[in-house]
Parts: structure tokens; sequence; C-alpha cells
């Protein structure tokens, strides 16, 4: 028996209605449902006469007069042979056309789906008018939304969303909307409005153009309802706008919704509420935007899409919001607020993120402060992603506003300017790029031509050339140097390619007048999953829209594939088809990434893929991107690279000095992941790389007593203690020794499980992968095997003349018997040590880590003060000095560019850092020593030294000029070096010694910006960087560079360094050795790099257990210059002086005085001629007669024997 149900509307049928009915129909009230819902069961039986009259007489009582037909469903039939007729796929068809139920079905039942197929017949207008009657007069707002839901059920069953207009639908619901004396029907046309957008859209996707295309009045009367002074008219008005929302798809709300809300807004013609609303609208589709945790992949999808197309329309939205923020109404400045935010978070950019309050603030106080501020955050900023144009459209306004403002600082014009600049380059898609250029481009024209500094005006051309270049190309390529651009498809043509589809597929039912709106509609929606590259989304875009417009409503599928099919082939032909993993590998990570710094682009729409188990070098300059690259990874910044809980990421540095003051097993077992391993397993890792156990070991020394090798060490064992998918090293041969180097290698290469990013300089240790192989794809790598200025050259300056040495091979810095023991330590790190060096010096320390090296270094210098022995210098003596922690020397500086850090360091004549030594702060000892009297044996009695006022020669030593506390400087004596060193004057001494060093080395220098950012460049750094980037921006190789620069400023006679290869490239690497080669000063380093030692140092201390070896005469690689046939030459100075020498000094040989003082030998004055005298006479009478002949006032000429 098959059962037909039919659900009616009326009120609760009188009672002799149940016994009127006899079978085969029945009535019932079905439990759950609403009393006034009656369900007619129709059974089909073997006899077929019916008492139609009776039936016709209660039905016409029961539907005409006070029902409505609302829905139907098909139970499944028991006995298939018993169907009244076929269902399937809601179209319905008479198995006998004759059968006499037809025509009473087809008379009573003309607007049930199952019977569209049959049936012609639409519903009159009277009817319409009637139920739109019963909407609009309804007594309560239940009834109301009940009879706006059987009207909507009605024209889905009959004529669909056809009626809206051809029954003049919505110029009702606008009448009533209007109607200021009825609350009611402004209430009722809102339910309405409602219950159209609930009920069509999700039936009927092509409703969704007569709402927003056709007659977008329908939201725009919402949202001026909201005004309304009744409080259900504004519920309702809300509700109606929700039930749009909620049945949009993500490329309906930007395509269709956000331009009604920008006409809107764009018009400010409404009530402040309606402005509040469509604030909220715009706010809701950012925070659907928003990635959410969990769902499914078509979920995740959509909200990327969404947060892409939205992204792009920032350009017209930020002006509008912006405005908001300035509006005198409190709830539109709140509300505008809000939405500002919100929108903010469509850039998907970590690295804008942190500045987006300061920009928001920038908006809502548009000041020249707020400006400046939000302009240098900016320039400061490290972009990791790629910058799109929702990044564009935040920024563009606020470069413009700063270009175009004749009051803007230059400094500020200046970032502004780099900033643009980069912007062009920055950009994933140029053609994004090009729809903001227009904007900015005058103002930088601007200053390229007014610019006070010409400085600016040289960037600001640098920026109309990459800007006129990205602009030039018409075509839509790429106008940065990067090929294979991709064109955009536009909406003319995914409309010719949907027409074509669907002619083939039997072409429109009619409706033409709908399609003509209809078909920009569905290819702007398309054009989006196109361009973003959601190409799953198109044939679900397609189909609905089209399926009740068709011919063969079938077809609708048919063309969706179609159209789909052409687009993912396009996308193939355009992008390549996808990557297949390799055989047996597993792919970890396959992203695509852009990186820069503030104005600096580094890495530009780089691919990065990452196989499990493989080790990968990367090979760079300084200031590539590498370290920032890693940086990037190991803070979750970059792109597309899997989070910390999906690939387990450990980026291995050097720097444990926050935590100097605890020990090593402590300062391991202090982090949350490395203690759950627990201390057990935590002190076997450290005692694998080195660190024994038990209270005698290693494991209990501080972290501050290690040296730099052991630090490395300690890092590694942290990073296997973390168990780390991926290992980032970051130069992990820095400081290791030899042996150390080779237990990496063996490590790295016997964890196939973990995979390595390795950043390092060291050919040797690069080698051990396929760094050959690579040089010879690569010829421009060469380098990592040859040691070659030709890319980067280092000019040092020469080192001046040191009084009273005439000798290349004369000692002008020695140790006698040193030895220290550092404060705590059972034992001394170095013994009785005792060495010289020359400015023919060449010498290399070596020696294994926690050997002693650094710490010799430091009594050389002076860093620190031995324990026993002494530490003798020529007074004169100019050091300069790079630490082992080169970047120590700036990390004080860290918000100073490196022109102003120079500036700051030698700002008083002297080398600030020379006094921050400890053998030039004065102790408490120094101090009492300085308040106790001196008497001289003259009569005058005891007197205190108040400082040191001069110098001079006096026979092989100096003489000090001495003022005395509480005496005029007419009473200032004369004392000899030597005196004032046996009453313990030292540090006096030392730091009056200092500053006449520095003074004479800083004769010849000019501390200007312009001298300054010259000897940068001659050290290789772009003046650039040294004059605008801060310190904390550069990389680890420029810093290098500044302490290089720093320690160079004042023509050092003697440059240390500790391991001095440390962070550099290899390009620097090779223009740093050759700046040594050629130095005319004496040099010694600590470096465990065998190739730069051996190119350079014939002379080697070895340090083992605290005790040095000296080791001279070594054979030099010279062929591992790429210029070795060339003899080392003077051009890095102006001064010609004595050739360098590669014969190991005369260490302890009693050689060149090599047991006397530091002093010198005064010049013998050689007794003049009769004619010599004669000759000085006649100058000097000649200089005296030119003085009587000049203008009154001429100062008389000196009275000397000088020929000048």
């Amino acid at each position: 028996m098959h059962y037909l149900s039919f659900f009616f509307l009326s009120a609760p049928p009188p009672l002799d209605l149940l016994f009127f009915l006899h079978p085969p129909f029945s009535i019932l009230s079905p439990p759950h449902t609403n009393p006034h819902i009656l369900i007619i069961l129709a059974t089909r039986g073997q006899d077929t006469s019916i008492p139609q009259e009776d039936i016709l007489n209660l039905l016409h009582i029961v539907f005409l007069k006070d029902s409505l037909l609302l829905g139907q469903k098909i139970s499944t039939p028991k006995n298939p042979d018993n169907l009244l007729f076929d269902y399937n796929h809601s179209k319905a068809t008479f198995r006998n056309p004759k059968d006499p139920l037809l025509d009473f079905f087809k008379g009573f039942f003309p607007h049930e789906p199952e019977f569209s197929h049959l049936t012609v017949l639409p519903p009159t207008q009277a009817e319409i008018s009637g139920i739109l009657d019963s909407i609009f007069e309804a007594k309560t707002s239940a009834a109301s939304v009940d009879a706006s839901y059987a009207l909507c059920d009605l024209l889905l069953n009959s004529v669909g969303f056809r009626g809206l207009q051809d029954y003049g639908i919505l110029a009702d619901i606008k009448k009533a909307a209007a109607d200021k004396k009825s609350g009611t029907r402004r209430e009722s046309a809102q339910n309405l409005l409602g219950a159209l957008f609930e009920r069509l859209p999700p039936k009927q996707k092509i409703s969704e153009v007569v709402f927003l295309l056709q007659d977008p009045s329908t939201v725009t009367s919402a949202l001026d309802a909201l005004a309304d002074k009744g409080a259900v008219v504004r519920d309702a008005a809300q509700y109606a706008l929700d039930a749009l929302f909620s049945n949009l798809s993500a490329e309906a709300l930007v395509v269709g919704l956000l331009p009604i809300l920008i006409t809107y807004l764009a018009k400010r013609t409404g009530k402040w509420q309606g402005t509040v609303a469509a604030y909220k609208l715009i706010q809701k589709m950012a925070d659907k935007a928003q990635m959410t945790i969990g769902g499914t992949k078509e979920e995740a999808d959509e909200k990327d899409l969404l947060r892409e197309i939205l992204g792009a329309k920032l350009a017209q939205l930020i002006p509008l919001v912006e405005a908001g923020l300035h509006d005198l109404k409190s709830e539109v400045e709140k509300q505008s607020l809000i939405t500002m935010t919100s929108m903010t978070t469509l850039l998907s950019n970590d690295d804008v993120a942190p500045r987006i309050p300061l920009l928001i603030e920038t908006m809502q106080k548009p000041g020249k402060e707020t400006l400046q501020k939000a302009i240098h955050a900016l320039s400061q900023t490290t972009f990791v992603a790629i910058v799109t144009s929702p990044v564009l459209a935040l920024l563009t306004p606020l470069l413009e506003r700063a270009l175009n403002d004749r009051s803007t600082a230059q400094e500020v014009l200046r970032q502004t300017v780099v900033v643009v600049e980069n912007l062009t380059k920055l950009v994933h898609d140029p053609v994004e790029a090009r729809t903001f250029l227009p904007k900015l481009q005058p103002g930088v024209k601007g200053v390229q031509e007014r610019a006070s500094l010409p400085e600016v005006r040289g960037m600001a051309d640098r920026a109309m050339k990459v800007m006129d270049k990205a602009m030039s190309d018409d075509a839509g390529n790429v106008a940065n140097g990067v090929s294979g651009a991709v064109i955009r498809v536009s909406s003319d043509e995914v409309s010719k390619v949907l027409e074509s589809e669907i002619k083939k597929a039997g072409g429109l039912a009619g409706d033409l007048d709908i399609f003509k709106l209809a078909k920009p509609y569905i290819s702007d929606i398309l054009v989006e999953d196109v361009n973003h590259r959601q190409i799953d989304r198109i044939a679900s875009n397609v189909t609905p829209y089209l399926e009740h417009i068709m011919k063969q409503p079938e077809s609708a599928t048919t063309v969706g594939a179609a159209v789909q099919q052409f687009y993912l082939d396009e996308d193939h032909r355009k992008f390549g088809q996808p990557v297949k993993e390799d055989d047996g590998e597993i792919e970890i990570v396959n992203t695509n990434f852009s990186l820069a710094y503030g104005g600096m682009l580094l890495l530009n729409h780089t691919n990065l893929r990452l196989l499990k188990g493989h080790r990968y070098g990367l090979c760079g300059r300084n200031g590539a991107g590498k370290s920032t690259l890693m940086r990037a990874i190991s803070n979750g910044k970059l792109e597309g690279f899997p989070s910390q809980d999906v690939l387990r990421t450990c980026f291995v540095e050097h720097n444990q000095g926050e935590d100097a003051d605890i020990s090593i097993l402590e300062f391991v077992a202090k982090d949350p992941e490395i203690a759950k391993e627990g201390r057990e397993r935590i002190s076997e890792v450290l005692s694998e790389v080195g660190f024994t156990a038990g209270p005698e070991g290693r494991q209990s020394e501080k972290v501050g007593s290690l040296s730099g090798g052991w630090k490395m060490k300690l890092a590694l064992a942290r990073a296997m203690l973390m168990k780390a998918d991926v290992l980032l090293l970051d130069e992990p041969t820095n400081h290791l020794d030899v042996a150390n180097v080779k237990w990496l290698q063996e490590y790295l290469k016997s964890h196939t499980e973990i995979t390595s990013l390795i950043v390092s300089h060291d050919s040797g240790f690069l080698d051990e992968g396929n760094l050959a192989a690579f040089v010879k794809q690569k010829p421009e790598a060469k380098s990592y095997y040859t040691l070659s200025d030709s890319l980067v050259k280092f000019k040092f300056p020469a080192p001046g003349i040191l009084t009273g040495v005439k000798s290349q091979t004369k000692a002008i810095l020695r140790m006698t018997n040193c030895s220290y023991t550092y404060p705590g330590a059972s034992k001394p790190s170095l013994h009785e040590v005792s060495c010289q060096l020359t400015l023919s010096s060449r010498t290399a320390i070596i020696g294994g880590n926690g050997a002693g090296k650094s710490t010799l270094i430091k009594l050389l210098t002076g860093e620190t003060i031995p324990t026993t022995g002494k530490v003798d210098k020529h007074p004169n003596l100019r050091i300069g000095y790079i630490k082992q922690h080169a970047l120590e020397h700036v990390e004080m500086h860290l918000e100073k560019t490196p022109n102003q850090y120079l500036q700051w360091r030698y700002a008083n004549g002297d080398d600030r850092e020379v006094h921050m030594k400890q053998t030039r702060i004065l102790s408490d000892e120094d101090k009492a020593q300085m308040d106790k009297l001196v008497d001289l044996g003259d009569g005058s009695g005891g007197k205190r030294i108040e400082a040191i006022m001069g110098r001079q020669k006096y026979k092989k030593t100096f003489q000090y000029e001495i003022k005395w506390v509480g005496m005029l400087p007419k009473y200032n004596s004369q004392i000899s070096r030597e005196t004032l060193i046996s009453l313990g004057f030292n540090k006096l001494i030392q730091e009056f010694d200092d500053h006449e060093a520095s003074r004479e080395g800083l004769g010849f220098r000019e501390l200007t910006p312009t001298a300054i950012a010259q000897h940068f460049e001659d050290l290789g750094l772009d003046p650039e960087i040294a004059n605008h980037n801060e310190i904390s921006g550069l990389s680890g190789g420029q810093k290098v560079k500044v302490v290089i620069a720093g320690a160079m400023w004042n023509n050092p006679h003697l440059l240390v360094l500790d391991e001095p290869t440390n962070f550099l490239d290899r390009d620097s690497l090779g223009g740093l050795a050759v700046a040594i080669r050629d130095y005319k000063g004496g040099v010694v380093m600590i470096s465990h790099n065998e190739e730069f030692v051996g190119a350079l140092c014939p002379e080697q201390w070895h340090v083992v257990a605290g005790r040095v070896t000296h080791k001279g005469n070594m054979a030099i690689s010279a062929d591992r210059f790429e210029d070795a046939s060339r003899p080392s030459s003077g051009f890095n100075s102006s001064v010609v002086s004595a050739a360098t020498s590669t014969t190991a000094s005369a260490v302890n040989s009693g050689a060149e005085d090599n047991g006397g003082d530091m002093g010198f030998k005064a010049r013998k004055k050689k007794k003049k001629t009769k004619k010599e005298l004669k000759e000085a006479e006649v100058r000097r009478r000649l200089r005296h007669i030119e003085w009587l002949n000049s203008p009154k006032g001429t100062p008389h000429p000196p009275d000397t024997d000088d020929e000048s």
C-alpha cells in the first residue's frame, strides 16, 4: 500500500469533519506537530471509484477557504505494483494517465512539486495577494512568520524565484516596510523578507541574483529598519540580515553583499543604526574568515578563500571604516574600531600583526608623531610572509600621507621611500602592487625632486625606477625579474567559457533577463575561485545557479563539471602538475615564501622542500637571509612551515649568557620539554658529548665558565634531548676544534631520522656532503674553495708610525712569565706563559676547546690582569681587538646604527671600549692609591695627584706633567714614567698613554657621518646599511663587519682576532684574508679554520693545558689565495711602509732588544755643518723681510731653523 501525505495549515478541524471522510481518505492529528496542521492519508486500493463530489466539497471548505498547502512526503511503498505514480528526485510521473485520480490531483493540487511536470497552473495573483494580506495583517509575530514560510514554500513548489518579481512580492514588501502608520506592517515586511532570505537561497541559489543584483533595496530596507522606533521591527530586520548572511557562500558575501554595504556606507545618508549594522556585517565577514582549529577541509578552504578575496577589497573598505573612526556618533566610532580590528586579521601576516595596534592608532589620531612612529616601526620589521594586497591596502594610505606631507622629516621620508621601493619587490603578485603604485608614485616623485638631502633624493630615484619597471608591463608579467608570471583570468573570460558550456548542454529554458544579471555574478564568483586556485569549488558554484533555468535541469551538473575541468586543466598548464613524492622518501615540508628585513629583500618567492632524513646546506653571502630564515622557522613565522606540534624543530644557538651562573646540568634541566626526559637521561646525553658527570665533572661547572666550543656542544646536547625532527644549525662549527667537528659530522650522518638545515662557511665541513658537486653546477660558489676578495674587499688602514720602532721585527707587546686563574677555579688556565708580538707578526694561536686560547688573548690586550707575571707594551701601541663572541662589542648598542655606534665610541677622542677593560677600571685599591700623598723631595711636602696633563720625551722614556690637587697649573711638576710606576700609578699612566695613542691614531680621522660611511664601505658593509639600519636588525656577519670597522677606526698597529671567521660568509672571509695578508701591522688570531690559518700564519702558538709552545718558520699555503701568483702590494695604504715579512718573529731569542723595556731610543742630534748653518740664517732673514712687507696685523713667523 502506498501512502501520500499532504500537510495543511488550518484552524482546528470541526468534529463532524472526521465523520465526513471515509476510505480511502482519513484525517489525523500527528504527534509533535502544530495542532493547526493536519495530515490527509490517501491510499490506492482496489476500488478506484471515489465519491469525488463529497471530497470536492470537503476540500473546498478546508483548502480554498481556511488553509494552505505546505508540503508533502512520500513513504516507502510496500507493494510497488500499487504505486499511483513513480517518484524519483523530486519528480513524479503518473503510471496511468487515465487513472481517475489524476484529474482530481491535478485539479486540487496544481502546485505540488510531484505534479510540476504535469501542470503549468501557477497560483493566481489573487491567491498571492491574499497570502500577503494575511502576512501583513497577522495579529502576532509568530503568525506573520508562519504565513511567510507558507508563501515561501508555495513559491518553491510552483514558480520559484520568478514569483518574487512577477507577483510584485518585493514591491509589496518595500511598500509595507515604508508604512509609517503601521508598525505591524513594517514588522511583517521584515519577517517576510527574512523568510525569503532563509528559505529561497538554499533551495534556489539563483534567487540571490534577485535579492543582491536585481533589487538590492531589499537589503538596504532591512538596514534602514534597524533605526525603527519599534523594537519588534528592529528585531525582525536583524533576523532578515542574519538569515541572508548565513545563507550566502564566501564568494557571494564578497561579490554580492559587500558592494551593497560599500554603497550604503559611501552615501552616508542613512541612519546611524544602519551604518553600525553595515559595519557589523563587514566585521562578521572578517570574523568568519579567521582561521580556526578543527573543522573539515572544505570549511578550511572556504575560510582561506574568504580571507583572500575579502582582503583584496580592503583598499575600498579601509577608507570607509577609517571615516567611521572619526564619526561624531560614539556608537559608530566604537563599531568601526571593532570592524577595523577584525579586518586587520585578514592580513594573515605575523610580521605586521604586532604593528596593527600602532597602525590603527595612526588612523584614529592622524598626527605627525603617530605617523612617524608607524613608519619607523615598519622600517624595522622583519618580513617573513609574502606581502599581499591586504597588507598593501593597510600600508598604502599611511605611506601616501608620509610622502605627500611637506612637513615630513627627511629621515622619515628616507624610511618611507625604502619601504615603498621594496613593497614593489616583496609582493607575491606584482599585479596587486600595480593597483597601489599609482597612489604612491606621485609622492615618491615629489621626494625625488624636492628632498633637501641628496641621499634621500637618490633613494627616491632608485625607488622610481623600480616602480616604473613594475608599472610598464601591461601584460601582467612580473616586472622585478622573476619569470614565469601567471596572468589572472577576468570575468569576461569566465563568461565566455560558461556560455560555451551552457550551449553544449542544451541551453537555457528561458529567463534571459535574470541570466543577464546572473552571468556576470556567477563569473565574478568563479574568477575568485580560479585566481585563488580553489578549483574544487567551481562545480558547486555553477550547478545550483543553473539547475532552475536550464532546459534540462540535470544538465546543470554537466555544465558545472565541464567548467571545473576546463580550469583544472588551465591550472595544471600554468602551475604544473602537483609534485609527486620521491620514491621511498617522505616529504615533511613544501612551502613557498618570501623573506625580507624592512627595506631589504632577502629571499623572493622561494620554495622550500624538505625530505625526511636529508641534510641541507644553506650557502650565501652575509645578509642573504640564512640566519633570518632559520630564526623565522624557529619562531614559527615562516609561512606554510608546519607548527611545532606537527614537526618538532630545534634551533641550535651559541648564546647561553643569560644563565651564566647556574650549573650545566641545571641549565639543561630547566627547560620544561627537556625536563620530561628525567635527570638521568639528561646526564647521560651530556656525557655522550663530553660533559662528564659527578661533583668534579663538567656537568657541575657553571655555564659562564665554558669556552665557545663547549657552549656549542651544550646547545647540541639540548637539541638531542628535545628529539627534534628538524635541526637548524647556524654555523655549528664555530668555536669547535677539529676533533669536535669530526664528532658533529658523524652524529649528523648516523641519525638518518633527523632532517638538518645547516648554515656554514666551512668548506671542509660541507664537503662531507656534496659541496663539490654543487660548485660544479654553480661556479659562483667556488669561493668555498679559494680565498678571494673579488666580490668583497676589505681595506685595512695603514697603522702609522710607532715612535722609536724602526724594525718590523722589534717587540711591541710582550708577556713575561704570566699565569692566570679564573675566580673560583682550582687550577690556573695559563701557566708561566712568555711571548711577544711585532709589527710583522702573523701568529695563530692553536688549541682545543677550553685550552686557554681566549684567556691568553685577553691578557695580551689588557682585558684581564694576570695573576702573576707582567705584560709590557709600547706606550703608543694601538690594538684593534675583536672578541671571540664578537657581538659582545655591540650588544649594548643595538638601537644605534653602525654609524652612530662608531660616533659614540670615538666621540671624545678616545676609544671608549678601552676604558671598559679591567686593566683600566680603577679598583678600590687604585682609588686609595690616588689619595696617597707624593713627596718629590723638593721641599714642597706631600701632595695628591689630580691628573696627568701632558707627556714629553725624556731620554729613552717619557716624563709626565702632573697636576696636583688644590694647586694652580703653574705648580705642575714633571715626573718620569719609571718614578710614577714605582709609586703605583700604573693605571693612571696606561689611561693617559691610551689617550695619546688614540689621539695620534685619530689625528688623520674626521669623525663625520660621510667619512664613517666610507670606512664601513672599505670594510665590506653597504653604506646604506651602515647609515640607516639599526644594529639589532643586522645579520651576524654584518655585525662582525661593524666590530671590525670599530676596531680599525683608530689605525691600530696590532690586530687581535679571536675566531675571526665566525659568522663571515665565504666572500667576506676571502676579503678578510687578503686584507690581513696585505696589512702593514701585526696580526695575532685564534681560529680552528685550518684553511684560513694555513694561508696566513707562519708562526703558531700551541696552547695545551695552559702551557704555550712556540712553533715558527711554518710554511704557508699561498696557493689558497685566488691571486696567489701576484705578490703582496701596498695598495691598501696611501703610505708606503716596509713589506710584510713571512718569517716568524724571534720569540724569546734576545734579538731586537727583546730583554729591554718597551720604550724607544731618542734620536741623536747631528751637528750641522757651517754651510747648513749659513743657509738656515738666510732663510730666517728672508722670512723676516717677508713679514715686514706684509699687511699690518700679520702674525710673526716662528723663529726656527726648519726649512718651512
